[in-house]
């Protein structure tokens, strides 16, 4: 996908080198932005193999509300290094996305209560009631979780926007490691807003992603390197059962077409 390829060549080319929390030093830029076509293909990168399936099982557990990986971890291990033996999470995207804690305040006694949002549910109500509404906001971002969480959230929110009858997608993401993050940010709310594209019977229309520091660490350059090498090959596109968002399975989903160059190994920076 030449969109990505572009974004690395520019962090490439004209970022900065930083060091950070995990000891590996970044090459980094301030608010990198980029947007793709939903409906030319499922942007899964081509120019290496990414692991659709790790990516779906993300989904679904964010979708499922969940504050731990017990079930998660049974299938990939991409968020064991950030949980606690028991497989607890402090920041567990889902739990914001579905049972977020507001504070409203009770007229009878000045006090307020806390209620959980279900703001992925607020949202198709939303696209299927009034779908020109500038409020389909979902954020992850709690500021007291933020405080003492080990990894706030990086992807902390995102907002749905309709025209013409066509579902687009803005990502605001706060942090971005352009080599392992970015490629599965980008396939993951892509396949949400197909989710929701197809609750709400409407098309298509774009992913844009804006990432304050999108960054390359310095161990992942000479493989970012060999991707600029490669041509992107054709888009694969994904098969989704007709059934209610909160019905969906893993069984669920089928990807068709997708025929990447090999897989480029990538170490993690915990």
């Amino acid at each position: 996908m030449q969109e990505y390829l572009d974004l690395v060549d520019r962090v490439l080319t004209r970022g900065k080198r930083k060091s950070n929390r995990t000891g590996t030093d970044t090459i980094s830029c301030f608010a990198e932005q980029y947007r793709v076509d939903l409906a030319g293909g499922f942007p899964l990168l081509t120019t290496k193999k990414v692991n659709f399936s790790a990516m779906l099982r993300e989904v679904l557990w964010y979708l499922s509300g969940e504050d731990h990986i017990r079930t998660l971890r049974q299938h990939t291990k991409i968020w064991d290094a950030w949980a606690d033996p028991e497989g607890n999470l402090d920041t567990a995207y889902g739990r914001y996305w579905r049972k977020f804690p507001s504070a409203r305040m009770n007229p009878e006694t000045g006090t307020y209560d806390v209620v959980e949002v279900d703001q992925i549910g607020r949202v198709l109500e939303m696209l299927k009631t009034d779908p020109n509404s500038r409020r389909m906001v979902v954020t992850a971002w709690e500021p007291g979780n933020a405080l003492s969480s080990k990894l706030p959230p990086c992807h902390y929110t995102f907002v749905f926007n309709v025209a013409d009858g066509k579902i687009s997608c803005h990502l605001t993401q706060r942090s971005g490691d352009i080599a392992i993050g970015i490629p599965f940010n980008l396939a993951a709310y892509s396949l949400l807003t197909c989710i929701l594209a197809r609750e709400a019977g409407m098309a298509l229309g774009e992913f844009s992603h804006t990432i304050v520091d999108a960054h390359v660490y310095v161990n992942h350059i000479e493989g970012l390197r060999e991707q600029l090498k490669r041509s992107p090959r054709s888009l694969p596109r994904v098969e989704i059962a007709a059934k209610p968002l909160d019905a969906l399975a893993f069984e669920d989903f089928n990807l068709v077409g997708y025929d990447p160059h090999p897989a480029i190994k990538f170490e993690v920076a915990v």
